[in-house]
């Protein structure tokens, strides 16, 4: 599982191409619709977890403090600050 913003970014990207490349047969369906959503739902969390660390970077743009976007994110300021300081300079 990726921890980094960088790594998420890498990840979701390489899932966007695994989705596109995909070429499913008929008789795949009951033996890959589980691991098909897996998959979908990991791009999901992928890009939002992007467009949470954008947000991030614009609120750090406009000064808001990282207490306010710790809240804002469900953790402290300081889990905030450590998880996205990369991406808000």
């Amino acid at each position: 599982m990726p921890h980094s913003l960088e790594e998420m970014m890498t990840q979701a990207d390489d899932l966007a191409d695994r989705f596109d490349a995909d070429e499913p047969e008929p008789g795949d369906r009951d033996t890959f619709a589980p691991l098909t959503r897996l998959r979908l739902a990991a791009l999901k969390r992928n890009e939002v977890e992007r467009e949470i660390a954008e947000a991030v970077a614009n609120a750090r743009r406009s000064d808001t403090s990282w207490k306010v976007i710790g809240a804002s994110v469900g953790t402290s300021g300081e889990a905030a600050r450590q998880r996205y300081v990369k991406r808000a300079s």
